[in-house]
C-alpha cells in the first residue's frame, strides 16, 4: 500500500515539491555559511520524494544550535516551502484519493519550519 501511496504522491505533487527543496538547497549552497542549511533541505527533498514509509523524529542532544539555526531556515526558505505544502494539501484534498496525500503533506509542515535538530527513519 505505501509503494501505491509513494507513487500516486510522485505523480501529484511530490516531484515539485522535492524540486522546491532541490532548489532551496542550491541557494542555500551559494554561501559557505548556509550549506548545512543546504544538505537539510536535500535531505527533506528526498524525504519529499517518498514520503510513506519513513517518519520524523527528533535528535537527541540537539541545543541552541539548532534552534538558532531553524529560526535562520525559517526566514531563509522555510515558511515558502511550508506554503507549498500548504497549497499542495489543498489541492489534493480536493478528491477522496488525495486525502491521504494530503494529510502527508500536512505532516511535513513542521519539518519545512524547523528542519535542523530532526532525523527522517524508516517505519518498520
Amino acid at each position: 500500500m505505501r509503494s501505491i501511496l509513494n507513487v500516486i504522491w510522485l505523480i501529484f505533487g511530490g516531484l515539485w515539491l522535492a524540486l522546491g527543496y532541490f532548489f532551496a538547497g542550491l541557494l542555500l549552497c551559494i554561501f559557505i555559511v548556509t550549506i548545512p542549511f543546504g544538505i537539510a533541505s536535500f535531505r527533506i527533498g528526498v524525504y519529499a520524494l517518498w514520503p510513506f514509509g519513513s517518519t520524523i523524529v527528533d535528535k537527541p542532544g540537539t541545543g541552541s544550535g539548532a534552534l538558532l539555526g531553524n529560526v535562520l531556515w525559517l526566514i531563509l526558505a522555510g515558511w515558502w516551502l511550508a506554503l507549498a505544502h500548504v497549497v499542495t494539501a489543498i489541492a489534493m484534498a480536493i478528491t477522496i484519493i488525495g486525502i491521504p496525500l494530503a494529510i502527508a503533506n500536512l505532516k511535513l509542515i513542521p519539518v519545512s519550519l524547523m528542519p535542523l535538530g530532526k532525523d527522517i527513519v524508516a517505519v518498520p
